[in-house]
């Protein structure tokens, strides 16, 4: 219902009209009569509303705007004061004419005409009968009209329907008035007051929130029981708006009133935080949009900030969230988008910067070196992902760094070993508590630039386990045509890493998923001979060491024989840090005499390395006589380098059986059965007689038996070793050999030449017999470390035979 309309309650009466009233009572029956009994002019000025419908007995104001009625007001007020009101049936229409008002209208009476002081005139009527416009007469200066009766159908007096009607009207206005908060509450007793049951759904009709047309087609109805029923259908609808208007009004109020006590609230810790010398929470937002305004973003990334530092704003402080969210902001703006460190692209500099750090390592620094070239002729090279490979200790972790200097790049260094969750490589999703961006992405903040140099450090450990496979979320950090766009689960956006210089580090190859293995340049770092062990620590170790504990060069003097003695005598490795632990215990001792005050030898000698270091655990095999038939000096690749390996051979009276000892692996025995079946296929050929095969059992043994041995590497050796012991002919003096053999008499190449070259120099050995493939292996080792070495390259097995054994029989030979 509307409001305008119950506010002038207080003037509805069919009395006259007297100004000076405070007080005026609604229609009664009486009055309804004598209205009803009262006859219509023939004729009636007609009144178009725009905006409402005047229904009998109801008292409205009306303000007119428009000059025709202006003019039939004032003409009607100083005449009979009746005039005949219908309603537009567009209230746009400024002049309507008689096709575009509604036929149905109701006979009003002008009560009192105001004038307003905007020329417009307010003029309160009261609605008498209803009629039906006849004919339009004329329609100016206004419009008038001839007019007839509508007789309206009442129900009788005790119609049960029809007052069952009635006074569900009154309740439920009634309940209409207590529920709107716009109808004031006098309302009701204007209702419980109105004794005419036809006044009663006038008066409801007309105050109702209903449209001109809905108003119009109740005006219309002609059988008041009708009317009636439609009224009260309307109320209802009403009612039931006005109901969930109501509800959803106080579940607004209960919120509005919830927030604004934690408004409250917060505002209060906020000015006690400050109190206390806390930062608020809005000038952290405002000091992240300032920092925001200075990092190098590109839209997309900006973009995405705007919408999540907007995301912090409208979330309350004290939720969890809010930690969370605050969190991923500042790791946003910690990381360095865009920002790259200048390379410097000085070769020279570079050179010296990895000769300084590193001994020896010629083919890494090379490859180093190349890839420093091509970043200074194309600047704008993805850079690769180098695998360095090899034993430990040999400076794989610690070259990275030189890297990193020779760069000018950041430094970063990222430990795989053990790793055994995929989402410390790629990061926690945001929606966990404690939620963590990956090692890849806290490493880049760490550093500070988009591109420093990323040493992955032992990437052959990382293992598999419930929470995910770590390697294969490895697979997009190392492709150069994928990390450009290296999602992040904390992050949730793509990070460019494509300028990142990966380096890897690993001990070993077969434990490295191969798809990984395949994104990677692999690197092979083989382990220090015996002349670059003593330079490295001469040059880094004993220098860094004396460091370590307080010392300087004139406390203590260890000479390269010593340091020699103590390589060979003390530590058995490919790399140095055994040989830095043994250093550090002669400098130790050094360390105590000095803070004793206690008499010591500056210059180290053999007699004090045994006296600090013990009696040499490891001393190296020392070349044996040829006095002996079937024992020949072959050369072996260990973990820690080269060796040489001896292989003894003895035969026994039996059935020809061929035993072979020696902790030996399959391929060395199966080594050990070509060479006796290529023997026994030639004997001829080599003076032996075949009957010799069938009178004696074969014994092959190699030395240290509690070590594995295996490899194809020793076939020359056995072949030797066997024609020796059935010719009980010599072998030739200070000679070592290595090389794989075939049944068709062939000398196959076999690999780790380098450490096996090295090894025989150090066991005094003055020739070499080896295939002649692996010359190409040779020519790989510097000169200086071949000096007093002769080569002897063989295809053939019959060749290795003339080479190595001698005519001369050994001494007390057996006799076959």
């Amino acid at each position: 219902m509307k409001k305008s309309n119950f506010m002038t309650l207080d003037s509805l009466s069919l009395q006259e009209f007297d100004e000076n009233s405070e007080l005026i009572p609604l229609m009664t029956p009486e009055d309804e009569e004598a209205m009803n009994n009262e006859e219509l002019p023939e004729t009636l000025p007609i009144l178009s509303l725009r905006n409402t419908v005047l229904f009998p007995g109801v008292v409205i104001p009306i303000t007119a705007g428009r000059d025709k009625s202006i003019k039939l007001i004032k003409d009607a007020n100083k005449g009979s004061k009746v005039i005949g009101v219908v309603a537009q049936k567009d209230e746009s229409v400024e002049n309507p004419s008689a096709k575009e008002i509604h036929e149905t209208g109701t006979v009003a009476r002008i009560l009192r005409v105001l004038k307003m002081p905007d020329g417009n005139v307010t003029v309160i009527i009261q609605g008498k009968k209803r009629f039906k416009v006849a004919e339009v007469l004329t329609e100016e200066p206004y419009m008038n009209a001839t007019i007839r009766d509508l007789p309206e159908a009442k129900p009788g007096l005790k119609d049960e329907e029809f007052g069952a009607i009635i006074d569900s009207i009154k309740d439920l206005a009634l309940e209409i008035i207590k529920e709107s908060p716009n109808i004031p509450s006098e309302a009701s007793f204007a209702i419980k007051n109105i004794e005419s049951n036809s006044f009663l759904v006038n008066f409801v009709s007309s105050n109702m929130n209903l449209s001109v047309t809905e108003k119009q087609k109740l005006l219309e109805m002609n059988d008041l029981q009708q009317r009636a029923l439609a009224t009260l259908k309307h109320m209802n609808v009403e009612f039931q708006r006005l109901e969930l208007k109501n509800d959803i009004q106080s579940k607004v109020q209960m919120d509005m009133s919830q927030q604004q006590r934690e408004y409250f609230l917060h505002q209060q810790m906020k000015t006690i935080q400050e109190e206390l010398g806390g930062v608020s929470h809005d000038e952290e937002i405002e000091e992240m949009k300032a920092k925001a305004k200075d990092k190098i973003w590109d839209e997309k990334v900006a973009k995405h900030f705007d919408k999540e530092i907007g995301k912090l704003q409208r979330m309350n402080p004290q939720v969890a969230e809010y930690s969370i969210q605050r969190n991923y902001l500042e790791l946003f703006l910690d990381l360095p988008w865009n920002e790259f460190s200048e390379d410097k692209f000085d070769l020279k500099r570079a050179r010296k910067i990895l000769d300084r750090d590193h001994f020896g390592l010629d083919d890494v620094k090379r490859r180093i070196i190349e890839y420093l070239a091509v970043l200074k002729l194309r600047n704008d090279m993805k850079s690769p992902i180098l695998c360095l490979y090899g034993p430990p200790g040999v400076g794989k972790t610690s070259l990275g760094k030189s890297v990193a200097e020779a760069l000018g790049r950041e430094y970063v260094r990222v430990s795989l070993g053990g790793l055994r969750d995929e989402a410390e490589i790629r990061g926690h999703r945001k929606t966990y508590i404690g939620a963590m961006p990956g090692r890849i992405i806290q490493s880049l903040k760490k550093a500070g630039t988009s591109n420093p140099v990323f040493v992955l450090d032992e990437i052959d450990k990382l293992s598999n386990s419930h929470q995910g496979d770590p390697s294969s979320a490895m697979l997009e950090v190392l492709d150069p045509e994928q990390n450009s766009e290296f999602y992040d689960n904390f992050l949730e956006m793509g990070y460019d890493l494509s300028k990142v210089m990966f380096i890897a580090t690993s001990n070993s190859l077969a434990t490295i998923q191969p798809a990984l293995l395949d994104r990677m340049e692999i690197i092979n770092v083989t382990g220090y001979t015996i002349e670059e062990k003593v330079e490295i620590a001469k040059r880094h170790l004993l220098p860094k060491q004396l460091k370590e504990h307080g010392l300087t060069t004139d406390n203590l003097k260890i000479g390269k024989p010593q340091l020699e003695k103590v390589v060979e005598g003390y530590t058995r490795e490919s790399g140095v840090r055994g040989l830095e632990k043994q250093i550090a215990k002669i400098v130790r001792y050094a360390a105590k005499n000095i803070a004793m005050e206690e008499d010591y030898n500056i210059k180290v000698t053999n007699d004090d390395i045994i006296e600090v270091l013990g009696s040499p655990k490891l001393e190296r095999d020392k070349y044996e006589n040829n006095n002996v038939a079937g024992v020949v000096t072959g050369l072996a690749w260990t973990r820690v380098g080269g060796d040489i390996l001896f292989i003894e051979s003895i035969l026994s009276k039996g059935k020809g059986a061929l035993t072979i000892t020696g902790n030996l692996g399959k391929v060395m025995k199966e080594s050990a059965t070509i060479a006796m079946e290529y023997i026994k296929s030639n004997a001829d050929a080599f003076g032996i007689d075949p009957e010799v095969f069938d009178k004696y059992n074969v014994h092959i043994h190699v030395p240290e038996g509690a070590t594995p041995k295996d490899g194809p590497s020793a076939g020359v050796t056995m072949l030797t070793s066997l024609v020796s012991l059935f010719t009980q002919r010599k072998v030739k003096k200070s000679l070592a050999m290595t090389g794989e053999i075939t049944l068709r008499g062939k000398v196959l190449p076999v690999g780790g030449i380098k450490e096996k070259i090295l090894a025989a120099k150090r066991a005094k050995i003055k020739e070499i017999l080896l295939c002649e493939e692996n010359k190409r292996d040779i020519d790989e080792i510097k000169p200086e470390y071949l000096k007093g070495l002769t080569f002897h390259y063989v295809t053939d097995m019959s060749e290795v035979i003339d080479l190595a054994v001698t005519k001369q029989t050994v001494k007390n030979a057996k006799k076959l």
